[in-house]
Order: C-alpha cells, then structure tokens, then sequence
C-alpha cells in the first residue's frame, strides 16, 4: 500500500487494484476525562506522552472511499454542520479529490455518532449524495435512523453477522462502542485494510495501553475485548488499518510492542 497523492484535506493510496482515499472532515477538540480505566472511572493521571491542545485532546474526524474503477463505497460522512465548525470539510475534500458526489452509490456506516453520519444530510439541507442506493449500517444503531435521517431508512442494510458490501469489502459487527459497531475490511489479493469507527479515540495512548476505554463507549468490557481482538488480528503480514480518530491521513500499519502496541503511519505525498 503507496500513497499516491493528497493535499491538505485528502490523501490516496494505491491498495493492489483499488485506490483508498482518505477524505478530511476536520476534527473536535474533547475533554480528557473522557478517558476509562478498567474500572471505568476516569483516568489519573493522564500520561505525559498524550498531547493536549489547550487541555484539551484533539481528535481527527476522518472517512475513507474505496474505489475498484467501477464502484465506489464511502465509509462514514463526517458530521456535516450538526456539531462544532470545525468538522463538515469532507464535502470540499471530495471536490478537491476529483471525487463527485453523484457517483457514491454505497455508504458504509461504522456507527451511528454524529460525527460519523450526519454528513449523508449536506449544509444546506439536501441529501449529500444524490443517487444514495444503500447504506450499510450494524443492525443495533438502525433504530437511530430518525428525525432528520429518517429519509434514508428505505436504503439502510442492516448488519447483523459478517456480511459482503462488494466482493473486496466485508462488514465485521464489532459491537461494544454502540450496539451496531462495525469494521469493514478491504480485500485486495492477499492483503487486507480494516476500517474502522470509534475503536480507538486517542491512538497516542490506546495503541499502548488498549485497556484505556472511552466515556461514550456503549459497554466498555465488549469495546475492549474489540479493540483487543482488531489489534491482534492486524499484526499479520499485509495487513493495514485506516481509523476515524487516527492522526491525520489516519492510514497505518500495527506492531506489537510490548505488552501493547504501536502504529506507524503511512505517508503520502502532497500535491
């Protein structure tokens, strides 16, 4: 996996015959007490090595389009202008990419948070994606297809097991953070790109230390032992994580290290 070419807000990678882009919808400064420890109180003291932005933690608000040349599927939307103004650019990201909105057929939802689905409603008002076919979502978050989503629910496809997307994509249910969590791995020859939501949030610490847990987390026993099962599973050979809250481009591949782990970015040229 190469990066190929980006700018500011997005970033393309060449994965066998498909190309992943990393699409930038901003970010959201957070509170640090939003971080458990096993016993689920909040954590103290915060490590040194956990940056903070005015005592705050800064988090990446990344989606990522898979493109086989002929179909395109787009997991998650960002958060569109439902919450702080520092998210909602993933629109112009797309336009920057070369990436028409009239061609996403296919969205694919890790979980039904704000920051992770608001986008399929555009600024304006109008459905993001005119010609929106299907949207695949875990079977547990369907019921928040509601209020100013509700328009969508005769496209959602619920998952509820392992289930195939397209003959390169497979949705995983990896529940815990909310009832319908889900990772979606992408298949090309031999190697495989997992795609994941909300399983890590601060990933200066939680590579490290996965027991540390999140504030929002539905059931923090079921997000770790996730969390725990992703990881391991993704220090095999060729095999690479693309995260919502990873640090911007948020592509990587995983090593063990220690008792915990360790991310290393993968580049990509900016044009």
């Amino acid at each position: 996996m190469r990066g190929i070419g980006g700018s500011a807000r997005h970033a393309a990678y060449e994965f066998g015959g498909l190309t992943v882009v990393a699409l930038l919808d901003g970010y959201i400064d957070l509170p640090p007490s939003r971080l458990r420890d096993e016993r689920g109180g909040v954590l103290s003291p915060l490590p040194g090595e956990v940056p903070l932005v005015d005592g705050r933690l800064r988090l990446s608000v990344n989606a990522f389009l898979v493109d086989d040349g002929e179909r395109r599927v787009l997991v998650d939307t960002g958060a569109s202008n439902s919450w702080d103004p520092t998210m909602g650019e993933l629109p112009e990201g797309m336009r920057v990419a070369g990436i028409d909105r009239e061609l996403i057929t296919d969205v694919a939802i890790t979980h039904t948070h704000v920051d992770h689905v608001n986008g399929l409603v555009a600024a304006d008002g109008s459905d993001a994606f005119p010609l929106l076919e299907r949207i695949f979502v875990g079977a547990g978050d369907v019921r928040r297809f509601d209020g100013n989503l509700a328009r969508f629910r005769d496209r959602v496809v619920p998952v509820a097991e392992e289930l195939a997307v397209t003959p390169w994509m497979t949705a995983l249910p990896t529940v815990g953070h909310t009832p319908g969590h889900t990772t979606y791995d992408v298949r090309d020859g031999d190697g495989h790109l997992l795609i994941w939501g909300d399983t890590i949030h601060v990933p200066s610490l939680q590579f490290a230390h996965p027991e540390v847990c999140w504030e929002l987390d539905d059931d923090q026993t079921l997000a770790r032992a996730g969390r725990a099962a992703l990881l391991d599973r993704l220090t095999r050979p060729r095999h690479f994580v693309a995260g919502a809250h990873l640090d911007w481009p948020g592509i990587g591949r995983v090593t063990q290290d220690g008792l915990g782990y360790a991310v290393e970015y993968l580049s990509c040229p900016t044009v």
